[in-house]
């Protein structure tokens, strides 16, 4: 059989490797008008940081020895300029030669990833404009700051690779800023989890502007010297443009293959598209949510290896359904480790679900252990059927949010209600998690909040000023809110002097625990309108 590949970064030498294990007789070719193939997009913000030291860790495998280790034959620096599914044939052209030839195939595989987008504004052209998608970039990027020593960076663009990139210039002692046109970066968060994001970001010297819309940019004798936004302009260094990217599909417009709307490939759950013998995988094309199984697009490194792995499966006739993605990530930032996973609380609302969320701050190990710190964990299911829709995550001090994100993962794709996974029988041992896993910890809570045996103020509601007209309990181990009463929680035996039972009460404490016992032990004397607040004074401010 010959099988053509079309892109040779993550999906395409997945599904080419893939292929030659399990049927080495097959004649595959893969074409890329890269020079490199199979290199670590993922990595490249570390290499700028230099985190990753050498530039040659960023290539997993060089054309020759991918060859080597598969069996596939490639082409590099090689373009494909047309698919003719009629004849099976595709025409390239040799951007050394300019040659051009055709091949015919019996199966043709699409994964031309996306490149990114670049915006046509003034200044474009300037000297000291970045992009980070391929390992030249970071390259380039690492060269200019070793040899520039800029003192000034912004990064146009506040998704996890712009917040990465941020990270590593920032770590160098450049003073670093971030703006995007969102309203609240990184995407995928609520606000809650965002609002202490951005504020933990400026704590550690990095600027953020949300809902700031780059103009131009200035220079000066040929090289960047300012960004000009919709608000203002500021003096810069360098720039760093990390605002999306776009599928590379345009050569497939006169092939009759369908396209979505952001000009992604349409596939099927086998990763077929509507012509036979066709397959689209990796960034250039759209696959489905898990949950709503509505179409969705996973630019990621993860997906593109799945898919490309189960195409493959496929095309050796083992009709294997990719089940979709549930858009899960995570990143590192200074100090702090974000991931989410599923549907947000907005999100699962918009889609009909009667979606309910709760917000906890739980030990990521046993308190007592060196290094202990904690979890924010906002956790969203379905009040009738408690079926997990989504979860969000911070580690402080760089806790491992991803076993985190991974158990509700599974859950999540298990179709596992809060039910089912209160009680799983999760790793633990000091070093590593608290007795009652921090995960299982937050389902009991929600489940706690589902019952009403737990009634809070949402972090949202109470930064909207829905509780104004409560008293602010302080129910920490030492008093620590300067405009709230203190209530000692151990000595809490009876009735609380100078309040009625009807009083309107908000309790609040660092985390949430000892507000949710002095709730519980003043519902027991007879106070019925206390909430505590979810998050307590780590994620919110109080005034």
């Amino acid at each position: 059989m010959k099988i053509l590949i079309i892109g040779g970064v993550a999906a395409g030498t997945k599904v080419a490797a893939k292929l030659k294990r399990e049927n080495r007789g097959y004649d595959v070719k893969l074409f890329t008008d890269s020079k490199d193939i199979s290199y670590a997009g993922c990595g490249l913000p570390y290499y700028v940081g230099q985190v990753i030291k050498d530039k040659e860790e960023l290539i997993v495998n060089t054309p020759e020895s991918f060859s080597e280790l598969t069996g596939v034959e490639v082409f590099t620096e090689t373009k494909v300029t047309k698919i003719n599914p009629e004849d099976k044939t595709i025409e390239v052209t040799d951007l050394n030669t300019n040659e051009n030839k055709e091949y015919t195939y019996d199966k043709l595989v699409i994964a031309t990833g996306a490149s990114p987008i670049k915006p046509p504004l003034e200044g474009m052209d300037l000297d000291g404009i970045f992009f980070m998608r391929t390992p030249g970039d970071a390259i380039t990027l690492r060269e200019e700051i070793e040899e520039l020593k800029p003192r000034r960076a912004t990064v146009v663009g506040g998704g996890f690779i712009g917040l990465e990139v941020a990270e590593n210039l920032a770590a160098q002692g450049i003073v670093t800023t971030v703006i995007d046109m969102a309203e609240t970066i990184p995407p995928g968060f609520d606000k809650e989890m965002t609002d202490y994001i951005l504020n933990h970001l400026f704590e550690n010297r990095i600027m953020v502007f949300t809902g700031t819309k780059l103009e131009s940019i200035i220079g000066e004798n040929g090289r960047v010297k300012q960004v000009k936004t919709d608000r203002n302009k500021m003096n810069t260094d360098l720039v760093v443009l990390s605002i999306g990217i776009r599928a590379n599909t345009k050569f497939l417009d006169s092939t009759g293959i369908d396209l979505m709307p952001n000009g992604t490939v349409k596939v099927n759950e086998y990763l077929e598209t509507n012509i036979p013998d066709i397959y689209a995988v990796g960034d250039c094309a759209t696959v489905s949510n898990r949950i709503t199984k509505k179409p969705a697009w996973s630019p990621m490194g993860s997906t593109a290896n799945i898919s490309g792995r189960i195409a493959a499966m496929n095309i050796n006739g083992k009709e294997k359904k990719y089940s979709g993605a549930l858009g899960t990530a995570v990143a590192q930032l200074p100090g702090l480790n974000i991931g989410r996973t599923g549907l947000t609380e907005d999100e699962a609302k918009s889609m009909g679900y009667d979606a309910i969320s709760v917000v906890t701050v739980v030990d990521d190990k046993a308190h007592y252990f060196p290094g202990s710190s904690a979890f924010i964990i906002k956790m969203t299911a379905d009040k009738n059927t408690k079926k997990l829709l989504g979860l969000q995550v911070l580690g402080l001090d760089r806790s491992a949010v991803d076993k985190i994100v991974d158990i509700a993962v599974t859950a999540i794709s298990l179709d596992g209600s809060l039910e089912d996974i209160k009680d799983l029988d999760l790793a633990y041992a000091p070093p590593f998690s608290t007795a009652i896993h921090p995960f299982a910890h937050t389902v009991n809570v929600l489940l706690n909040k589902i019952s009403g045996d737990f009634v809070t103020a949402t972090p949202r509601e109470f930064s909207n000023g829905d509780f104004d007209d409560y008293k602010l309990i302080d129910a920490s181990i030492t008093p620590k809110l300067s405009n709230a009463t203190y209530v000692d929680l151990p000595k809490v035996n009876g009735e609380i002097k100078g309040f009625d039972k009807d009083d309107k009460m908000l309790i609040c404490c660092d985390k949430g625990k000892r507000a949710y016992l002095l709730q519980n032990r003043l519902k027991h004397y007879g106070y019925e309108n206390t909430v505590v607040l979810e998050g307590g004074s780590i994620l919110n401010n109080i005034k």
